[in-house]
């Protein structure tokens, strides 16, 4: 079962009042491009979360985000009470010393001044407990990306299976033309040159040219190629993940037969045939790029 480039993927978990939240989101791309956005208090770990991602998702344009938001009841940052205090007094000395009046609100003074409201450095380092919860809301937005690559995985099997089946159908409805095409052109030729009564011509030797001229148009081997080309896409679908560049290798063998058909037909019917053969391989061509 095949899958697809494009995901997307969200958890969200809450730890000591803070909501942390991590996405991810994946679109087509011919390798691994990761492009990470990560809170501040998280980066130690960057090369870890980055990890994770490129050993899961292998390939794609991967946009990966991680933030918090502390809630009401996150852990606040704890008032150094002795420092304010000696802001306080150092204030009402310059007050009193240059006669400036003393604040009406002290508290939105004292809070906004240097270290009077701020987190010990060692508080604020990443615990285990911390990132054992944002490891998991990782893992979890990855997985929820998977399982929606294995769903637009089995959308796309499905459309596929279905042009590669018009395809072959189509591919059969040009055998009663075939047939047909090469009376049509033994006759049209043989027609033209009894119109030149004054003219004589060796009917053996005319035949191995017709017979020569009707080999060169004869498209058998291109249908067969093609045919196993339809089978092999099939057959490499079934073979599981990261099967998009063989798929659209095929794609494209397939489009060298449809073409070398067409330019072998000499047949409107048969031209008009191809045309649409070609319109249906033009919309494998367009998805197999988004096929992991």
């Amino acid at each position: 079962m095949i899958l697809s480039m494009t995901g997307y993927g969200k958890a969200v978990v809450v730890f000591e009042g803070k909501k942390i939240t991590a996405e991810i989101k994946s679109l087509n791309s011919k390798a691994m491009d990761l492009t990470t956005r990560i809170a501040p208090a998280y980066r130690e770990k960057e090369m870890e979360m980055r990890s994770m991602i490129t050993k899961t998702l292998e390939r794609g344009k991967v946009d990966f985000a991680l933030w918090v938001e502390k809630g009401d009841d996150a852990i606040s940052a704890p008032i150094n009470g002795a420092l304010a205090e000696s802001y306080r007094r150092q204030i009402r000395h310059i007050s009193g010393q240059y006669g400036i009046p003393e604040p009406q609100d002290w508290w939105s003074i004292l809070l906004r001044l240097p270290d009077v409201a701020s987190r010990d450095e060692m508080v604020t380092e990443l615990s285990e407990e911390e990132w054992a919860v944002v490891r998991k809301a990782v893992e979890d937005c990855i997985r929820q990306l998977m399982d929606f690559r294995r769903q637009e995985g089995e959308a796309l099997q499905r459309m596929f299976e279905k042009k590669l089946d018009n395809i072959a159908q189509l591919l059969k409805s040009i055998e009663p033309y075939e047939q047909s095409r090469v009376e049509k052109i033994r006759q049209r030729i043989t027609d033209n040159l009894e119109a030149f009564d004054s003219v004589n011509y060796d009917k053996n030797r005319l035949e191995q040219e017709m017979i020569y001229y009707i080999e060169k148009l004869d498209i058998n081997e291109e249908k067969q190629r093609l045919t196993n080309h339809l089978a092999y896409f099939r057959e490499t679908m079934e073979n599981g993940h990261g099967q998009g560049k063989k798929l659209g290798f095929i794609a494209q063998e397939m489009g060298r037969e449809i073409n070398t058909t067409g330019s072998k037909s000499n047949e409107a019917e048969m031209q008009n045939i191809v045309v649409r053969m070609k319109d249906e391989l033009e919309q494998i061509k367009e998805q197999v790029l988004n096929v992991m």
